[in-house]
């Protein structure tokens, strides 16, 4: 996407155009953490429209919102005219969200990371424009890495080895406590993220096909699962099986791990005060399986929506485009360090100071995984705990081929229950 388009969307978003003839007023529910950006984009969209955007915060359990927004909508209550939501909320709420498509020129549309901009894409109407990306990322120490001559692994094989190579050496040499990598495999969403982007990466698929067919019984998947089902133990601890992201990222910043799976907020914290790899890290895109396959990372970012029961369409609206446009883009990743999802922005040289890994890792934002919400809908949560449990029972000394077969019968029956 070149500036000049950049440029133009700016442009459009600069006056009274946006706007009705006379000023509005319209409601968001925003994320705790994302509150004071979003009021921040609530200011500077007035400014330029003449229109009010009153902001609501969001309880800091993001899942606590469900119950809320499901009251709101399910009353048809135009109190509430953009909703923030989670990527997994989106087959949820798609019946009660307007359809973006004929609102958001095909020009802003474009100028966001494909597989992002579909996950928003439901049943042929786009429901959702996100406001920044997450992605599962690799890190490791970039120190130990030069140490012993390795370069930054491609394929999950060489994941390994490298891991291995590193942990036995540091070891003999005095290190005990050090592991070649942790990542989250306790029974809970985190895992099916984890497990997602190894299947994905080995072209096993996603669970669930975009026509409704479950996909997960079959030779890759049973590949990948048995490949991580064996750094259980070696490479990872036995402690991974109860690692959640926090669990997880504080052996990492304690020093005691090569390589570890998370998103992209521990840039932040691993160069943070009190970590003892401060300036040691390194970032990329998650291996691949096998030759030809695309890094997998869990897509995760955070969308928003305009509510099919506002009474001010065209103003909620013109602040969508505003909130998910590049200027808010850029001071969101400028100043609380999210990721964008507008491609050309991983160009923006003020973005790189504050975020420097983006330019080697723009790759997993656009070759991101989905999680199966927008078919399974409602019926998300089942699906994933049924796949997470799974996992985690081959992880933990199941079969592998047999519980694939099992776990595919299991969502096949719940997938349709919508």
């Amino acid at each position: 996407m070149s500036w000049k388009t950049l440029a133009l969307s700016a442009t459009l978003l600069s006056g009274l155009a946006l706007g009705p003839a006379r000023a509005e007023t319209i409601t968001m529910f925003c994320g705790a953490t994302d509150y004071d950006l979003c009021v921040k984009a609530s200011k500077n969209w007035g400014e330029k429209t003449g229109n009010v955007a009153n902001i609501n915060k969001m309880p800091a359990n993001l899942d606590d919102a469900i119950p809320l927004f499901q009251q709101l909508l399910a009353a048809r209550s135009p109190d509430v005219d953009v909703l923030f939501l989670d990527v997994i909320w989106l087959g949820m709420f798609k019946n009660n969200l307007m359809d973006l498509g004929p609102l958001v020129p095909k020009e802003e549309q474009a100028q966001h990371f494909k597989a992002t901009l579909e996950a928003g894409l439901l049943d042929g109407k786009l429901i959702s424009m996100p406001m920044y990306m997450d992605v599962g990322l690799m890190y490791y120490r970039k120190d130990l890495l030069d140490k012993y001559g390795l370069q930054p692994p491609k394929t999950w094989d060489e994941l390994a080895s490298e891991a291995k190579t590193v942990q036995d050496k540091e070891r003999a040499a005095g290190q005990g406590d050090l592991w070649g990598y942790t990542w989250q495999a306790k029974s809970y969403e985190g895992l099916t993220c984890d497990a997602i982007e190894l299947v994905a990466s080995h072209g096993g698929g996603t669970i669930i096909d975009p026509d409704g067919k479950v996909t997960i019984d079959n030779p890759a998947a049973a590949e990948a699962i048995t490949k991580a089902k064996g750094w259980i133990g070696t490479i990872s601890p036995e402690g991974t099986l109860n690692y959640d992201e926090e669990a997880s990222r504080a052996v990492f910043e304690a020093g005691n791990s090569v390589f570890h799976r998370n998103w992209p907020y521990v840039w932040g914290t691993s160069n943070g005060e009190g970590s003892k790899v401060a300036g040691k890290v390194g970032v990329m895109p998650l291996p691949v399986g096998k030759d030809g396959q695309k890094s997998s990372g869990c897509l995760g970012p955070m969308y928003v929506a305009i509510s099919k029961y506002s009474q001010h369409a065209e103003t909620a609206a013109s602040f969508v485009r505003y909130i998910t446009g590049p200027e808010m883009q850029k001071i969101r990743a400028v100043e609380g360090a999210y990721n964008p999802s507008i491609a050309a922005l991983y160009q923006d040289q003020d973005i790189l100071a504050k975020l420097p890994f983006l330019k080697d890792t723009s790759a997993a934002f656009a070759d991101a995984a989905t999680r199966p919400s927008g078919y399974a809908g409602a019926n998300y949560n089942r699906v994933s705990q049924t796949f997470y449990r799974g996992v985690h029972d081959m992880l933990t000394g199941g079969n592998v081929e047999s519980g694939l077969k099992a776990m595919a019968g299991r969502i096949e029956k719940q997938k349709d229950a919508r």
